[in-house]
């Protein structure tokens, strides 16, 4: 099988402005700045936005989603903890309740921007992955539920 390719020569330079809160599949046309050929109008050149992953945080509309690892004794207890948001701002967040699984902690106005609303955000929602502990003593044991009876 014999596979052909178009190449398409750009004389000019285009400048695509992506604003925050773009999602996937928003698309930028440039028309009739595609393929030209004799006799015929230039065809629109249309870009259309993907999304890469992120390692730390996941979309939901336009809530941002992440995973923070906590200990046992702070989900128990309670915890502060820091996060770097998408535009490098560090936050420290308080943590008091305990934290079970399921639970969700959330943080207005920090999620993604809102393409068609300027100056509104999302929100930021931060999920909790408990480490427990892998063995425990029997003296711990007795401790604990001494502790939790």
């Amino acid at each position: 099988m014999l596979l052909c390719r178009k190449k398409i020569l750009l004389n000019e330079i285009l400048t695509i402005d992506v604003k925050p809160g773009w999602k996937k599949g928003t698309k930028i046309t440039f028309p009739q700045k595609g393929n030209e050929q004799p006799g015929t109008m230039a065809a629109d050149l249309v870009f259309v936005i993907e999304e890469r992953p992120h390692g730390k945080f996941k979309h939901d509309g336009n809530d941002l989603v992440m995973v923070q690892k906590i200990s046992l004794g702070d989900a128990l207890t309670g915890c502060t903890i820091s996060v770097t948001t998408l535009d490098g701002r560090l936050l420290s967040v308080s943590v008091p309740d305990i934290i079970q699984p399921g639970y969700e902690k959330v943080l207005p106005k920090e999620g993604m921007p809102i393409a068609k609303e300027p100056g509104k955000r999302g929100n930021l929602r931060i999920k909790f992955d408990i480490k427990f502990p892998t063995q425990l003593s029997n003296e711990q044991k007795s401790g604990i539920r001494k502790l939790l009876s």
